[in-house]
């Protein structure tokens, strides 16, 4: 699913207008029905009060048709325009004019902070202030509104984007925005709604199709791709008949150090678990026990080190090369990390401790394979390149470091992004039991393994990343979010596959 920016829907309402042979103010009628509709599905003409406060652009004339729609059903509303400027739009006068027809309540005009009506627990608010269009931040008796609203624990519902927040550009912080409960936003999902210090504003949302002219969206550039069940399977490649281990790749994960043997573990186990041919862990000496009593599928090399990797003594052109998780940064284990990584022409992955060594030793990225795969949490991406201000402004350092040393990111989170060069792709699968010790090694297996089943080492990122989310969603249906581990959600990822091509998806976060 594509993700557009606020400039890419505005000329796409303008070419939906032209091949449709409508006017703006018919697409707002249709808009308006549509939201309409899903309220009252929901509401079934409830007598609960309705407050709408409507800014004077398009996105208050969608307010004004929904508030019409509403009094002519019965629901008991009432309507507020937030009177800022003198500018109204066309739309907005066409829909203040229709309503008058409709109610002799008209819409109160507020003016100041003295204006802003009481709101109460049990009132229902639509606000339909600001949409997309919107690029500097909200302030005085305005920002008072926004603020008497979110404290007002009203359940509020935003139209299109809840108003103040920024669709596609960097959220000033502290800006004024309200907070949605639910948000129904219009054909497509906007970029902010995925991103850390902004996704939280909107509550649950929902994409309406509003009958945006489909050509102009099928040939529109994304700002980012949206990975969705549909996309996954897509991007899956079903096997052959008559195959056997060696057609879908070795992984080499070499990991782990003394107290950290479990990391090794879970990358190992989570690439076997994912389809790999063969795996094998590369480990220290003391640690061979470990994986040879946990994982009987998994081969061992052990290293010259006892506790830590202290050298790389072995020939890496058969394998896919995993390397990072619990490796520890010591001095030999460094040596030893270069030596891996100077030896291999196909990409690799590189996680934790390794991005760790990466970030003090910024000369061995010369010596990575183009498209290899880095994934890292917050801190160890703070390392590599440095603080930013908001959630927009670390995917611009990432596409930056991306396109200066060719390497595919997964941003680690609520919703993990992979990003290599200028493409972002939102995975939109996962649950928050997956903030849980070793979920980030689990996911360096299971991309390990589809890299070396030849996936193109983007998609396996990009596929990867969806099946980890998806496997941790199976199994919450069994383990609830509190009592997800690591290592079941590996154990899960053959039934996320399956869960793929099912008709009924498993509850949803």
């Amino acid at each position: 699913m594509k993700i557009l920016t606020a400039a890419q829907l505005a000329d796409a309402d303008k070419a939906t207008l032209k091949s449709q042979n409508i006017s703006s103010a018919d697409l707002m009628e249709r808009v308006s029905m549509i939201v309409f509709n899903k309220i009252h599905e929901r509401l079934n003409g409830a007598p609960v009060p309705i407050k709408i406060f409507c800014g004077i652009g398009n996105n208050g004339g969608d307010g004004l048709a929904v508030a019409r729609h509403m009094i002519q059903h019965g629901y008991h509303v009432k309507v507020y325009v937030t009177n800022c400027s003198k500018k109204r739009s066309k739309e907005f006068l066409i829909n203040y004019d229709l309503i008058k027809d409709v109610t002799k309540d008209w819409p109160t005009l507020l003016d100041c902070e003295d204006d802003i009506p009481k709101i109460g627990p049990k009132d229902i608010v639509i606000d339909a202030i600001f949409g997309i269009g919107l690029n500097r931040p909200v302030e005085g008796w305005m920002a008072a509104l926004f603020e008497r609203i979110n404290e007002s624990q009203a359940f509020t519902v935003s139209i299109d984007m809840p108003s103040g927040l920024f669709s596609d550009s960097a959220q000033p912080k502290d800006s004024a925005v309200i907070q949605a409960d639910h948000t129904f936003t219009f054909n497509n999902s906007k970029l902010s709604f995925f991103l850390k210090d902004t996704g939280n504003y909107t509550g649950s949302f929902e994409v309406l199709n509003i009958g945006l002219d489909p050509e102009f969206i099928h040939n529109a550039a994304p700002a980012a791709m949206l990975i969705t069940s549909e996309a996954a399977q897509n991007i899956y490649r079903p096997r052959k008949k008559f195959t056997h281990k060696g057609d879908y790749g070795h992984v080499l994960v070499a990991a782990g150090s003394k107290g950290k043997m479990g990391a090794a573990v879970l990358a190992a186990t989570a690439a076997i678990n994912s389809g790999a041919g063969k795996v094998t862990a590369y480990i220290p000496a003391s640690g061979n026990q470990i994986l040879q009593s946990s994982i009987p599928e998994v081969m061992t090399i052990t290293d010259a080190g006892t506790d830590h990797l202290a050298d790389f003594q072995l020939e890496l052109k058969e394998y896919t090369l995993c390397i990072g998780p619990g490796l520890g940064t010591d001095e030999e284990v460094v040596s030893a990390f270069a030596k891996a990584i100077k030896q291999q022409s196909a990409p690799i992955l590189i996680d934790a401790d390794g991005i760790n060594i990466l970030s003090s030793n910024k000369k061995l990225f010369e010596s990575l394979p183009p498209k290899s795969v880095l994934t890292p949490h917050d801190g160890e991406l703070e390392r590599l390149l440095g603080p930013w201000s908001s959630s927009m402004e670390r995917l611009e350092k990432a596409q930056k470091f991306s396109k200066k040393h060719d390497v595919i990111f997964v941003l680690k989170g609520a919703h993990s992004i992979a990003v290599y060069h200028d493409n972002i792709y939102i995975n939109d699968s996962g649950n928050p039991g997956m903030a849980t010790a070793g979920s980030g090694d689990v996911l360096s297996g299971i991309i390990s393994a589809f890299m070396a089943q030849k996936y193109d080492p983007l998609m396996a990122a990009v596929f990867g990343t969806y099946i980890h989310g998806a496997a941790a969603d199976v199994a919450s249906q069994t383990y609830a979010h509190e009592g997800l581990r690591a290592s079941i959600i590996s154990n899960f990822v053959g039934a996320a596959i399956l869960q793929l091509f099912r008709q009924e998806k498993p509850q949803q976060k």
